[in-house]
């Protein structure tokens, strides 16, 4: 594929969800420690920086997002029987600046409506971590986590699209949302997966999330290759030459 130009996904029957976790799994086993140590690194930034004034949401919403593009970038690796490595988790830095704003821009939209949804139902204001808060209802909490959940699905293939395909920003959202849009129902099964995974995150303190994070971000790189038809070969990661 020419980079810069943009897959067409494809419609797949409703039940491929469980094959992409399948897989994720799969991908998993071909570097359990480095895919735990990638997701340590990005729980430990966005938990340490989040409370911090200033500091705080730029880690949490500019740098987190690139950080996190390392687990897309070790599913890609051990996809092509290399062993996922920590080093992975900085590669997305190395990308050109345009690809990193799409990424971030993707990630900062979801956050956004999960800010608007918390606002309005529980009075948190989810964009001044440093803010004083209100007691909030576990409930709550789930529908916040609900919400972003939902939120990302339609968005969940701009990442890739801009990493390994080097769209830009506007056909990589159009793309993603088409690829929503013809796989509603298996996207949606994806979407409980990742939520039924980040609650056991959550009911863990967030240990659940050393082996969640990896799996979800593992499960959407499988469901980006099978709607898009994309060989493992196909995608280059950031510093990759043609």
């Amino acid at each position: 594929m020419t980079p810069g130009t943009s897959r067409e996904p494809r419609s797949l029957p409703p039940g491929r969800a469980l094959l992409w976790f399948g897989e994720a799994i799969r991908l998993w086993k071909r570097g359990p420690l480095a895919f735990s140590a990638m997701a340590v690194a990005v729980i430990a930034a966005t938990a340490l920086a989040g409370p911090v004034p200033i500091v705080g949401p730029l880690v949490t919403n500019l740098v987190a997002p690139i950080l996190a593009c390392g687990l897309y970038i070790g599913s890609l690796s051990a996809d092509r029987n290399e062993a996922p490595r920590l080093k992975h988790l900085f590669l997305a830095f190395a990308a050109p600046l345009r690809t990193q704003a799409t990424v971030i821009v993707a990630a900062l939209a979801a956050t956004l409506v999960e800010s608007a949804v918390a606002w309005s139902i529980a009075g948190v204001n989810l964009l001044v971590p440093s803010a004083a808060t209100p007691d909030v209802a576990p409930s709550v909490v789930i529908a916040i986590y609900a919400t972003d959940v939902l939120v990302s699905l339609p968005l969940a293939f701009v990442p890739m699209a801009a990493l390994f395909d080097r769209e830009r920003m506007g056909p990589a959202f159009a793309s993603s949302l088409r690829a929503f849009a013809r796989n509603p129902q298996a996207m949606l099964a994806l979407g409980a997966y990742m939520f039924i995974l980040i609650l056991a995150g959550i009911a863990t303190m967030g240990i659940g999330l050393v082996l969640g994070l990896p799996w979800i971000y593992a499960a959407q790189y499988a469901a980006w290759k099978d709607i898009y038809g994309v060989a493992a070969s196909d995608g280059r990661p950031p510093g990759e030459v043609a």
